[in-house]
């Protein structure tokens, strides 16, 4: 399984990650998450 920007739980860990509730380091390292939630955050997604 892959995650993409636009999946449902890569929106909802953005969200996490934007209002402060967790870091990016929380994020779980779950299939690819962690980096497209990191990619999405940073802005360096396209």
């Amino acid at each position: 399984m892959t995650f993409t920007k636009d999946s449902g739980l890569v929106k909802v860990w953005v969200g996490f990650v934007m209002t402060g509730a967790y870091t990016i380091t929380q994020v779980p390292k779950l299939f690819n998450l962690n980096e497209v939630v990191a990619e999405v955050v940073n802005g360096t997604v396209q």
